[in-house]
């Protein structure tokens, strides 16, 4: 008998299997459960007699202290791994402001705009609440400020089946803004202090990995390494080393070029495809993202040990949780919708006629799942071991929540409304 099938088998199952993964991983539906999942699991282990353990793996350090590389495993995660989620974000926004969503300034123009009120107002709401808890407090003033687009877009995904599209796409440009303006204020306002020489020696892998890009270069096996360098130059210099994935994501192309191309097979008319190589690297490595690295930091992130309902009445009374709460689930929508509607009075920046402010009011909601940046701008603000940071986890977990479950209430009505209006039709 011939071997020739066996063998077929065998070269194409690992392809068939990793397209799969990644036809999947694009689910949005997917990227929110594993998150939930994580965040479930962490707060499960911190709070029963599996804690010591927990808090072990979490604590225990490892690494090169000659390059300022002794992390913890949860420093590790919110270091390293955020780096790869931060670097599909730079490829992403780079894509929408080439050839997406943000190329058209009238057309981006709300959702951006919407996006900084959204980041405004509960910072303005964290400032007020925690005015009199002194200086290291009002530290936190930008927890409340980011969207989380995982968890967002999954719940987007799940009740507002027959909402219209211009909805998603609003709320994907937001909460891609909010990336960025969560990068910026990363970058800005939580880097103590810079070691220049650092920096300057960080440009050598950098430029090495935007010319070989440029030139078309996509083995990981060469530009992995010049990546990796980049982040350990970055993060000894005392810039947050998610920067370094934004910058690296930025330097792809995002149009093919004769040299920087991906051949994605032919047309009806046998025209070949090709694709530029920020779109082919967001597909491979958003995988990654979805799959390992946010799931893996939302899991070490996320475990606060209550301490029971003293513990809850602690957290729930002191000004940093409340400022984080009322921050999300009043600040957000907020500062979306009053932004959104007084710009959209302006006659060139008309919403989309599909929209109705009930939708946009759900999808303002939305806006205030915080969790994933917030929780690294709560350990950048007051330290990964405070009392503060434990009280910063409660504060955005539950803000989340009720954000969330506040905004799928609201959409699930208009979904509803939606599905008798088409099915009317």
């Amino acid at each position: 008998m011939s071997s020739s099938p066996f063998r077929s088998f065998f070269r194409t199952a690992p392809h068939e299997l990793w397209r799969g993964i990644r036809t999947n991983a694009r689910s949005d539906v997917l990227g929110g459960s594993l998150l939930l999942l994580a965040t479930a699991a962490a707060l499960i282990l911190a709070n029963s007699p599996a804690a010591p353990w927990y808090e072990a793996v979490r604590e225990f350090t490892f690494g090169i202290p000659e390059l300022h590389l002794e992390l913890s495993v949860g420093s590790w995660a919110s270091d390293g791994l955020l780096a790869i989620f931060f670097f599909v974000v730079g490829l992403e926004l780079k894509e929408e402001f080439v050839t997406g969503r943000l190329r058209d300034p009238r057309q981006a123009a709300l959702p951006i705009a919407a996006a900084v009120g959204g980041a405004i107002v509960p910072a303005l709401i964290f400032v007020l609440i925690n005015a009199n808890n002194g200086a290291d407090a009002l530290r936190g003033w930008a927890i409340p400020t980011a969207t989380d687009i995982a968890f967002a877009v999954a719940v987007i995904a799940v009740v507002g089946k027959f909402l219209p599209p211009a909805l998603r796409v609003f709320l994907l440009t937001l909460a891609i803004i909010d990336d960025l303006i969560a990068i910026t204020i990363i970058a800005t306002f939580y880097t103590e202090s810079i070691s220049f020489p650092w920096l300057a020696l960080a440009l050598l892998p950098l430029a090495g990995f935007a010319l070989l890009v440029q030139k078309g270069v996509r083995a990981w096996w060469i530009l992995l390494p010049l990546a990796i360098a980049v982040w350990v130059c970055i993060h000894a210099s005392g810039v947050h080393a998610t920067v370094a994935g934004v910058l690296l994501g930025f330097l792809v192309p995002v149009l093919p070029t004769k040299r920087a191309r991906v051949y994605k097979g032919e047309d009806s008319t046998g025209t070949p495809i090709y694709e530029g190589l920020a779109p082919h690297f967001a597909d491979r490595w958003g995988v990654v993202a979805t799959l390992f690295a946010v799931p893996v930091f939302a899991f070490f992130a996320a475990g606060v040990t209550i301490g029971g309902i003293e513990g809850l009445r602690s957290a729930l009374v002191d000004p940093i949780t409340i400022g984080i709460i009322v921050g999300l689930v009043a600040g957000k929508p907020i500062g979306i919708l009053a932004t959104t509607f007084l710009l959209s009075r302006i006659p060139a920046l008309r919403l989309d006629k599909s929209l109705r402010w009930p939708d946009l009011a759900g999808m303002a909601f939305l806006g205030g799942i915080g969790f994933t940046v917030s929780l690294l701008v709560g350990e950048l603000a007051y330290g990964s071991t405070s009392v503060a940071d434990e009280h910063v986890k409660i504060g955005v977990l539950l803000g989340s929540l009720i954000a969330a479950v506040a905004g799928g209430l609201v959409l699930a009505r208009s979904n509803a409304r939606a599905r008798r209006a088409q099915l009317e039709t």
